[in-house]
This record gives structure tokens, C-alpha cells and sequence, in this order.
């Protein structure tokens, strides 16, 4: 038996067909292969689908529907609504245009040739093409660090190319929106990545009997002494280091791993102590909050539920968060902020990695909203929902290593599918009929 977790993640649909051609080889060489996926073309090549929800966190865990393709598209559920085309990620009916660009001029880093690219600005750019043809060459090693040093910025030392020009004096920032961690320390989590936690302890703080004993905010902190349980110092667990083993970990006894003071979890707000709240999912705190019009709180949870993820437990550690999540908590940061007169360049790599087609189209909606209010966005990207949706393409090909490298088209998705050398084309001329 084989169990294969997303093994799409990564790879252009022309690769994703011979990832298909293998795993029904696998299968017919008489080995069972389980695969947990979201892409089209894998659940369309299974035997047999197994659809679990209907949504996520608190409100999924059931089994939708078994059996074929055909029958999971006639049951109910989010799956089958994207499967059989009662709701579909819709085609742009505009492109954006604009006549603000930057340009990288002469871009030969690792396999690129020589290439010339134009990023408009105020719109959404996706840098396609199949694996290994100087996508992250491009984006990665030139775009971003020469923007940095743009902005008087030399951690990074970029790629060679010949030389950035354009509208740059349009933009204040760039920002790498990596799926690297979003804290160092485990008692990092989503509300406090977005500073809705300092709402929520300044809440806590407020009531009576937190006045009465003299509670602060920081008494509700478990990265600060004076509420949290001083054995594990706010962890909920002891490590116990063994030297040529791996480390053991413990729930502390002394908090039984809620973190704080016996006392502090007395201070109930509507019969709701400080580790229950964190226990909640966003979606679960935001109808909590909504009963008691803390609206200050809902506006910050919100965008978590924006982006999908609405299942993602408050306190739930950094530590136990995928990169795709970790990726798309910093994306609703982002959104948190508001409105801003400085323009930011952001930059995504496979944002869509571990994405439903129902998430896809939540993460379409925060980017439009960061778009709306000015930002430029580019995303290297091999999920055609999102491709078909971008305003502007930058095509690398025709194939990876020292047969890549060469720019293959850049405009439109409309423009991109006339290009006969585009493998991407080819494959996204199908989502645009």
C-alpha cells in the first residue's frame, strides 16, 4: 500500500499527467495507492473518491460521499459543485491594464536566457511553466532581491541580469510571502501573528474580576511571566532532553497543558476562560464574539476566515501549521492592515499548495482585495484556476534545465493559449473555452 500526501504540489499539468501514468502503474502492478489531493485531474483518474467534509474544522469530519468520479458528482457537497460545474472559479470578464511596468532586463541566472520580462503593476502576474524552467530563477534570485536592494536592502545578493528599470518609484515595498514558519517559538499561533490577541487580552483584563484581583493584559500572555503556568513557562508541555535519543514531550502536570494559572482561568468572559477561547476556530470564535458585539476582535479574526481559514484553532501552535497555511495567516495580516497610501510588490510561491477549488477562490478574493487598493501582486504558480485568472503571464519553457530557461510568451491568458511552444497554453486553453 501506497499513501501519497498531495503529491501534485509542485508540478505543471503537463508533469501532473505522467505523475497519473505512474500511479496507475502502480496500481496495475497490483499495489493499492492512496492519495489525499484536491487537484482535478487525479480525483478524475481514481477508481475511487472518498470526499470528506462539507467544510473544514469544526464543521467537517464526515464522509460526504464513496464511489466513482461520476457518482461523487452527483452527491452534495463543495467537491462535487466544482466536479460538475454547478460552481466553478469564473474567467475574469476584464484583464487589468496598466501602463505602470517594471522590467528586468537580461535575466540569466542559473538556466534563464538572456530574457526580458515585464511585470504590470496594480495586477495580478503569474510566472508559469513546467517544473524546472527558471521560474524561481526569475522570481526568487533576481525580482526579489534586486527590488531589496532597490529599497537600500543587501541581505540578499541577486542573480545576474543586466538591470531593473520601470515605474519603481510607484512602489515602497516588496514582500516575499514565503511558507516558512510564522514564529520561532511554539507558543507563536494565529491570533497572535495577527494582533488579535492583544484585543483579546485587553478584553479578559477588563472584567470585574480581573479588576478586582488586578489582572493586566500581560497576566493573559503566555510569553511573559504572571498568568502563565510557571513550570512550562506557557508551553502546556515539558521536553525532557535524552541525550542519544529523540527528545520526549510531555503535557505539564502542573497546567495539565492549558498554559495558564488555575486562578487566570477563573476569569470567565460569558462562561468562556482564556484556554477554552483558544481551543476555538476562528469560525467557532467569530459567532462568539458576534453575540456580544466585539466588533474590534471580529474585524482582526476576520481575514483568517477570508483566506480559508476558518478551521484553524486560535491558539493552535506554529509548530503544527502547514507552509500553505503558514503562507496564507501572513496573506490575512496582510489584508488586517487596512487601507495604505504605500504601494507593497508581494511575491507568492505555490499559494495554492494544499488549496480546495473552494479556498482557491477565497485566495483569488484576498488578492483582488490587496489589488484594489493599489498592491501588485506575482505569483509563481502551476494551478490553472489561478493561472486563468491572472491579468498578465510570464510563460518559461519549453522544457526544465538547459532546454528551459527561454521566455516562451508574456501578456494575457487569451494571448498565452495562441502561443503553440506554451505547454501551460495548451493545458489552459481548455479552462478558458
Amino acid at each position: 500500500m501506497y499513501i501519497l500526501d498531495e503529491p501534485s504540489v509542485g508540478l505543471h499539468p503537463r508533469d501532473n499527467d505522467r505523475l497519473i501514468s505512474v500511479l496507475k502503474n502502480l496500481r496495475n502492478l497490483g499495489n493499492t495507492v492512496i492519495v489525499v489531493e484536491h487537484d482535478e485531474e487525479i480525483m478524475s483518474a481514481a477508481d475511487q473518491v472518498i470526499d470528506i467534509g462539507p467544510k473544514a474544522g469544526t464543521y467537517g469530519g464526515q464522509i460526504i460521499a464513496q464511489g466513482s468520479v461520476k457518482s461523487i458528482m452527483k452527491s452534495k457537497g463543495l467537491t462535487a459543485d466544482y466536479l460538475n460545474g454547478t460552481r466553478k472559479i469564473e474567467v475574469p470578464r476584464k484583464r487589468r491594464t496598466t501602463k505602470k511596468y517594471i522590467e528586468i532586463i537580461g535575466a540569466r541566472e542559473q538556466n534563464l536566457k538572456n530574457i526580458n520580462v515585464k511585470i504590470p503593476l496594480e495586477s495580478l502576474t503569474v510566472v508559469s511553466g513546467v517544473s524546472g524552467s527558471g521560474k524561481s530563477s526569475l522570481v526568487k534570485k533576481i525580482l526579489y532581491p534586486a527590488l531589496l536592494r532597490y529599497f537600500d536592502i543587501y541581505n540578499e545578493k541577486p542573480g545576474s541580469f543586466s538591470k531593473i528599470k520601470g515605474d519603481l518609484d510607484n512602489l515602497f515595498n516588496v514582500e516575499f510571502v514565503d511558507q516558512n514558519p510564522i514564529g520561532r517559538s511554539s507558543r507563536s499561533n494565529p491570533v497572535t501573528y495577527i494582533k488579535a490577541y492583544d484585543d483579546i487580552r485587553t478584553l479578559y483584563s477588563s472584567l470585574n474580576i480581573s479588576k478586582h484581583r488586578n489582572y493586566q493584559p500581560k497576566h493573559f500572555s503566555f510569553n511573559v511571566d504572571g498568568g502563565r503556568c510557571e513550570q512550562c513557562k506557557g508551553e502546556g508541555t515539558i521536553t525532557i532532553e535524552m541525550q542519544f535519543m529523540a527528545d520526549v514531550i510531555l503535557e505539564c502536570e502542573n497546567c495539565n497543558g492549558k498554559r495558564f494559572k488555575k486562578e487566570v482561568l477563573e476569569v470567565k468572559f460569558n462562561d468562556i476562560n482564556i484556554d477554552q477561547l483558544l481551543h476555538m476556530t476562528v469560525d467557532d470564535a467569530i459567532n462568539f464574539f458576534k453575540k456580544y458585539d466585539q466588533n474590534r476582535i471580529i474585524h482582526k479574526l476576520q481575514p483568517l476566515k477570508d483566506v480559508g481559514l476558518g478551521y484553524v484553532t486560535l491558539g493552535q501552535s506554529s509548530a503544527t501549521l502547514s507552509g500553505g497555511e503558514a503562507q496564507r495567516i501572513k496573506l490575512a495580516s496582510f489584508i488586517s492592515q487596512g487601507t495604505s497610501k504605500e504601494k507593497v510588490l508581494f511575491i507568492f510561491d505555490e499559494p495554492t499548495t494544499g488549496l480546495h477549488f473552494h479556498d482557491i477562490q477565497k485566495l483569488l478574493t484576498s488578492f483582488n482585495a490587496l489589488i484594489e487598493r493599489g498592491h501588485t501582486i506575482v505569483v509563481v504558480e502551476h494551478n490553472l484556476e489561478l493561472i486563468k485568472s491572472a491579468d498578465h503571464i510570464i510563460d518559461l519553457g519549453p522544457e526544465a534545465g538547459d532546454a528551459g530557461g527561454y521566455l516562451i510568451g508574456q501578456g494575457s491568458p487569451e494571448a498565452l493559449i495562441k502561443v503553440s511552444k506554451s505547454h501551460t497554453g495548451k493545458y489552459l486553453a481548455q479552462k478558458l473555452k
